[in-house]
Parts: C-alpha cells; sequence; structure tokens
C-alpha cells in the first residue's frame, strides 16, 4: 500500500469467495468448470484498529472480529472518498476500535 495507514483509516478488502450461491453483493462471479461452484469476489468494509511494525495491520469489522492482513496484500486498499460516503454504514465506528492484545483471527 504507497500510503501508510493508521489506526482508524477505513479499509476496503477484496474478499475472495466460493459457494454454489453468490449473494446480492459478489462481484467478479466466475463459473467452476465442471461443477455447480461459482467463485466471486466481495468486499469488506473495515477500519484498521492496529498497525504492526512487522507489516501486518489488525482490522476490525462492523461487528467486532478481527482480521490480521499484510498492508502490502493487493486486496487491501484505503476506502475512496465514495466508497466511504455510500457504503459509510458498513464500516465500523472509528471511535469504536479497541487496541488489540495477541493476534487477529489468524487471516482474512
Amino acid at each position: 500500500m504507497s500510503q501508510r495507514l493508521q489506526p482508524g483509516d477505513w479499509i476496503v478488502y477484496r474478499m475472495a469467495k466460493h459457494s454454489t450461491c453468490p449473494g446480492p453483493r459478489a462481484k467478479d462471479v466466475r463459473p467452476a468448470p465442471h461443477g455447480d461452484d461459482y467463485t466471486y469476489v466481495v468486499d469488506k468494509y473495515w477500519v484498521v484498529a492496529e498497525v504492526r511494525p512487522n507489516g501486518e495491520i489488525v482490522a476490525e469489522t462492523h461487528r467486532g472480529k478481527r482480521h490480521l492482513v499484510r498492508a502490502d496484500d493487493p486486496a487491501l486498499k484505503r476506502a475512496t472518498w465514495w466508497e466511504q460516503l455510500f457504503h459509510g454504514g458498513r464500516f465500523p465506528a472509528r471511535h469504536e476500535s479497541k487496541s488489540v492484545s495477541g493476534a487477529g483471527n489468524g487471516g482474512a
């Protein structure tokens, strides 16, 4: 990520998923070559809870779940003003982020 993130920054993580029935927020939906599954991505709206010196970011979801991601992960980006305006309700409140003791849930 070209700009350094700070605790409280809103971020968007493009999470890859697969299932038999993609949800309404699924993007880039592709069917499996020989099966009933689909692969797709879903944008996750998180807030930075902690930036670690080793290049990891602890991100918090709207419901308080924690994810540990690398700052250079290509699926991670800072939320644009457009995303903040139209999806602001999906981000956790900035003042609700708590400090983290220990690792997150181990990944995204």
